[in-house]
């Protein structure tokens, strides 16, 4: 992993950060976790077949099950490549986007020195069940609240067949909560990958539309 050894400050593409925060948990077994391993070689092509996205964008996995992990941390597409997935255990979720909101600041200390003109990070959570028992919900929908008011980064949460989207919105706006019925998750990274300049740009959450005229999907009311 090189991350940003080719960028500096006169580079014209302002990096961006994408965090990919995965539920791999046992539920998420057979066809929902084929799908999201197609989907996000998908992903990774789309990306790197864009000189553009390919230039500006850094891709950081983190997985939550039974287990919390950083698998990937960030960097360039042609850095790396994407891991398959596997799904067994519980779901950390509140854990996995504490550590993926830690991957932010970590972040954005280094592009403060090496490249101050950057895009603001973007956390994308993939899940379909709720956190486990005796997870801290209401500790982590406060520290959300006060980094969304901060516009430390943009947080979007989708939804896949069968999410629990009560206990998810104990937590997360909303506004900020998509649903992928029918595990329509090759659309939508297919979607992200055009997308990354008005995820990362002033606004706390996604213009839809274009989301909805290519998911012909709905976001949760």
């Amino acid at each position: 992993m090189h991350g940003l050894t080719a960028q500096s400050p006169n580079n014209f593409q302002k990096p961006c950060l994408c965090i990919l925060a995965l539920d791999v948990s046992g539920s998420m077994a057979g066809a929902p976790i084929i799908e999201l391993n197609m989907a996000l070689e998908g992903f990774y092509q789309s990306i790197n077949n864009d000189d553009e996205a390919a230039e500006k964008l850094e891709i950081c996995l983190i997985t939550f099950g039974s287990e919390v992990k950083c698998i990937q941390e960030p960097a360039k597409v042609d850095n790396f490549k994407m891991p398959s997935l596997e799904a067994d255990g519980t779901t950390k979720l509140v854990d996995g986007i504490r550590l993926a909101i830690k991957q932010v600041e970590l972040r954005k200390e280094y592009y403060k020195k090496y490249s101050p003109q950057y895009s603001r990070p973007m956390i994308i959570v993939i899940t379909d069940g709720e956190p486990d028992t005796g997870q801290d919900i209401f500790g982590l929908s406060e520290e959300l609240k006060t980094d969304m008011i901060s516009k430390k980064y943009t947080l979007h949460v989708i939804g896949t067949t069968g999410c629990n989207y009560a206990k998810i919105a104990q937590f997360c706006p909303k506004e900020l909560i998509y649903q992928l019925d029918g595990l329509n998750y090759s659309r939508f990274f297919k979607w992200l990958s055009k997308s990354t300049d008005e995820i990362s740009s002033g606004k706390n959450f996604i213009d839809i539309s274009g989301y909805n005229d290519f998911m012909h999907q709905s976001p949760i009311n």
